[in-house]
């Protein structure tokens, strides 16, 4: 490997001065990067500075002799630089302060590309190309040699690939620990949001191997497939059913169906209307009230003779009332309460209701803000789409944001617009929670 061949500077007498005075105010470091001197030059200056006499006690034939031999040859520069041909340098560009250099780390194949450029051009062009240090460069080769000797680590490689496997593999271990009801896709994913990248067939072979059978699950195909287009746009009512030590318990679940957000939820003995309503009106509450709901046909939701008790509520609030005919229409909650069945109700055991409803809150909280959806690209969670932040999540996970830094940005600064007043054709209307309730007519 050929090094950069160093460029004789020469410096005058004022501007060594100006060098050791500086040195003896601000510290030998600070002044040769603010002069843009070498370090060990300002350093020999100042050693040599407190050996020589004071100027006026020199014998004078030392001072001609200096004179005649600065007449006769140019001083050399006191850095030992040798082989460039000798320039005159003005002390304002000498003196000329260099800018602070940010310190950085860099990969194993940073460095390695690093190396092959100095070999080829030289340490000092590849620290002006790469704006890195020429003592980095000249540390990072000479750790290279050790390490083909067997001595220390090679700095241009990285950790063994068993080590990353191992790492990897620790990975998707512990997630599924603490999410044992998720199959090898959602496990892929949680990662994934985490910065991990890592395939589903790997997923599933590290969870096979630790003990995972996957469910026997039929799948009937359909085409037909519907969204709604904004948050509030369309909620999901529907009950779950399941024995709490032999006491039968009913969880009625409220699901967005634009962003796969539980708005709402409560835990009751049978199916009473008394729970919609009370569900309902909280979640109008907390998230403002939606503009149609899709439910079956349920006793807590419809009437055989008259009107439904919940229907009358929604009649009142201006929501439109949708009947589920077939069980695909009400299909995103249906595939919610299966999956509440998988990862939570088949992987704890209670003690009683009231632990069954402790542990239920904190799992839809958990649902809402942690665990990673399909149906909204694998990556987000139902609150990014619900709070409006779907972009900015993606964009902080394109960046390589992982972790805990995802979680909540923006969830408590999200306005709720609860009244407004508009005017359309020139006649003002005031809305509350989404309903008009009062427009002025001209005349």
């Amino acid at each position: 490997m050929v090094a950069a061949k160093r460029i004789k500077r020469d410096y005058r007498p004022e501007d060594r001065k100006a060098a050791i005075d500086l040195a003896k105010e601000v510290g030998l470091s600070e002044a040769a990067r603010r002069l843009g001197i070498p370090k060990g030059t300002v350093s020999s200056w100042c050693f040599k500075n407190r050996h020589e006499p004071p100027k006026e006690n020199r014998p004078v034939e030392a001072e001609a002799g200096t004179s005649a031999q600065k007449q006769a040859k140019p001083e050399k520069a006191e850095d030992g630089g040798a082989g460039a041909p000798e320039r005159e340098v003005t002390a304002s560009s000498e003196m000329k302060a260099a800018p602070g250099r940010v310190g950085r780390s860099y990969t194993p194949s940073q460095r390695a590309q690093m190396l092959e450029y100095a070999a080829e051009h030289g340490i000092g062009e590849a620290s002006k190309h790469f704006g890195v240090s020429r003592y980095a460069l000249y540390d990072w080769r000479r750790r290279v040699e050790k390490a083909a000797q067997g001595q220390g680590e090679d700095p241009t490689s990285g950790p063994a690939l068993q080590d990353i496997e191992a790492q990897r593999d620790q990975e998707i271990l512990a997630e599924w620990k603490r999410h044992p009801g998720l199959g090898p896709s959602q496990i892929r994913n949680q990662l994934r949001r985490k910065g991990i990248k890592v395939s589903v067939h790997t997923t599933r072979r590290v969870m096979e191997e630790a003990g995972y059978r996957p469910p026997k699950v039929k799948r009937e195909p359909h085409d037909e497939r519907f969204e709604a287009v904004r948050p509030n746009h369309l909620w999901h009512l529907d009950f779950v059913q399941r024995y709490i030590n032999r006491a039968s318990t009913f969880t009625l679940v409220l699901l967005d169906d634009h962003s796969r957000y539980v708005v709402g939820h409560g835990v009751d003995d049978a199916e009473r209307a008394d729970l919609v309503i009370e569900t309902f009106t909280q979640a109008v509450e907390r998230h403002g009230k939606p503009e149609m709901v899709i439910n079956d046909k349920g006793s807590a939701f419809w009437s055989w003779r008259g009107i439904a008790r919940f229907t009358a509520l929604l009649t009142e609030l201006g929501i439109d009332q949708i009947e589920a005919k077939h069980k695909e229409w009400n299909g995103k909650l249906e595939v919610f309460n299966a999956n509440l069945h998988k990862e939570f109700f088949d992987r704890h055991r209670f003690y009683d209701v009231a632990e069954m409803r402790r542990r239920l809150a904190s799992h839809l909280h958990w649902y809402n803000h942690g665990r990673t959806s399909h149906a909204l690209g694998g990556l987000l969670v139902p609150a990014d789409r619900y709070y409006g932040r779907a972009a900015e999540v993606l964009a902080r996970i394109e960046a390589g944001v992982g972790r805990d830094d995802l979680e909540g940005p923006g969830l408590r600064d999200r306005c709720l617009e609860l009244f407004k007043v508009t005017s359309q054709g020139g006649v003002p209307s005031v809305w509350l929670m989404g309903r008009k309730v009062m427009e002025l007519k001209e005349g």
